[in-house]
């Protein structure tokens, strides 16, 4: 059966050269049978609400996401993890795939200190292979939507797991993207969130509602630490990360501690709690 892995981090807002070492450090520390492994929200980059954004903003034929790609092939593990994504005029965008090597950012100008395109929430599954599929946020949270543009498209993309849909943070509030994720039959939400702490227990209840909606197992992995950037409001994370059954019951989490959540989901519990309630059916 598939084994995920959820590290709970501590992200370095603004430097994602220490954020790509950290998940380099966490990765080798996992058990090897582990065979996808969700980071948090803006792992790779970090988030403040101005216009620091787009001196962090990376491409994704960039060198960092060229780093998880050697990651991903050096561990044998699909990787997700987020990060804000500088966007194109054209071309690119949610759910496109492109193998190890492509830069299907090909065209676009380099960035400046004047660059306008637009900046994006983006969660990048990156597989063995190096395949990459991006996810833009599309509910933008706050202060986010001042400086970020929405993503147009849900993405459902084929894992370890099975089919995996992809969620970011805020985005678990949405009852109507929740049941459309069960009428696409996905196996697994997958969801990278940095919410924080004052809020926990909605996190908690949310990622059980949303395991309940399609039967199915929801993995989230939360942003733990506080942020404490010059010029920026200070965050307290929640943490908890935390796994969820298709039958809602918790099968593991975490307290706010940087530590690493490792669960087998077996495909079976899966199978026989869709057979119990059959609410996909009746989509």
């Amino acid at each position: 059966m598939p084994t995920v892995a959820v590290p709970q981090i501590t992200v370095a807002d603004l430097d994602p050269e220490t954020n790509l070492a950290t998940i380099a450090d966490r990765l080798e520390r996992l058990p090897h049978d582990v065979e996808v492994v969700l980071f948090p929200e803006y792992e790779l980059t970090g988030f403040v609400a101005d216009d620091r954004l787009r001196t962090v903003a990376l491409d994704r034929d960039g060198p960092e996401l060229d780093g998880l790609r050697s990651l991903a092939a050096t561990h044998d593990v699909g990787l997700l993890a987020g990060y804000v994504e500088r966007g194109e005029e054209s071309g690119a965008g949610d759910g496109d795939r492109t193998g190890a090597g492509d830069a299907d950012g090909a065209g676009e100008p380099p960035a400046t200190d004047t660059d306008d395109r637009p900046l994006h929430n983006a969660l990048a599954y990156v597989s063995p292979d190096g395949e990459t599929t991006v996810y833009r946020k599309r509910h933008l949270w706050a202060a986010e939507a001042d400086h970020l543009a929405p993503g147009s498209d849900r993405v459902v993309v084929e894992t370890p797991v099975g089919a995996t849909g992809l969620v970011t943070c805020y985005e678990l509030n949405f009852v109507a993207d929740s049941a459309a994720f069960a009428a696409d039959r996905v196996d697994a939400l997958f969801v990278a969130g940095a919410w924080p702490a004052a809020h926990v227990e909605n996190w908690r209840l949310l990622l059980r509602a949303r395991a309940l909606d399609g039967v199915r197992w929801v993995v989230g992995a939360g942003r733990t630490g506080a942020r404490d950037v010059a010029g920026a409001p200070s965050t307290r994370y929640a943490g908890r990360s935390t796994v969820v059954r298709p039958d809602g019951r918790v099968a593991a989490a975490l307290g706010r501690g940087e530590r690493d959540l490792v669960v087998d989901l077996d495909p079976d519990l899966l199978a026989e709690q869709r057979e119990f309630i059959p609410v996909l059916d009746d989509v």
